[in-house]
């Protein structure tokens, strides 16, 4: 059974960082892109980063270039989210997604999500 379990979200105070983490099992974990999404109530699902099988490969929105750093470790089968300076406009549920094809775009398309975790940015 594929699963994505995430982890790591809070309440933070504008200004720090925060690693996010996505534990998946179920599945050939270093042969699909993974990805971070984030969305808030009221407004589309939006993507934040997406990382190749092997690591080498990167996207991100342009919302989140510069502040955000997508990394995972094949062994331990975990995808992480680093968000460095949080920003109140940071503030929603981010998911953790896998690719919907084996070798597929760093862009996606994802097509298996996790439950989400909640990051609430004070000011």
């Amino acid at each position: 059974q594929v699963q994505l379990v995430e982890s790591g979200g809070g309440l933070v105070q504008a200004g720090h960082s925060l690693k996010l983490s996505c534990s998946a099992s179920g599945f050939t974990f270093s042969s699909y892109t993974m990805g971070w999404f984030r969305q808030v109530p009221g407004k589309e699902r939006e993507f934040v980063a997406g990382i190749s099988g092997g690591g080498r490969g990167t996207s991100y929105a342009d919302s989140t270039k510069g502040r955000f750093t997508i990394s995972r470790d094949n062994a331990k089968n975990a995808v992480y989210l680093e968000v460095n300076r949080l920003q109140v406009e940071d503030t929603a549920v981010y998911y953790c997604a896998r690719g919907s094809a084996i070798y597929s775009s760093v862009k996606g398309p994802f097509g298996v999500w996790g439950q989400g975790t909640q990051v609430t940015v004070s000011s």
